[in-house]
């Protein structure tokens, strides 16, 4: 069975992909349209969304926690929109 992972580590976790996919650079010749570099930004945020997209329905999550969420989500979406 899969370990639980507490909210607020879960949004840590979160924050963490999100910088990688910031961090990430296209290779040199191709731009934003390396296939590789778009697939690897759009896994490392899928792999954030799906951290935190269960912790706003749970109902033990804070007014704060659930604000946190939808910082992040658009966080997400704004590393989407510059990187791709």
């Amino acid at each position: 069975m899969a370990k639980l992972i507490p909210a607020a580590e879960r949004l840590v976790r979160a924050r963490k992909l999100i910088q990688q996919a910031r961090a990430l650079a296209p290779a040199d010749g191709l731009g934003k349209w390396d296939l590789n570099y778009i697939a690897n930004v759009k896994d490392l945020l899928r792999q954030a969304k799906d951290l935190i997209k269960f912790i706003e329905l749970t109902p033990s999550a804070t007014v704060e926690v659930k604000a946190e969420v939808k910082k992040i989500y658009a966080e997400i979406e704004q590393v989407s929109v510059e990187k791709l």
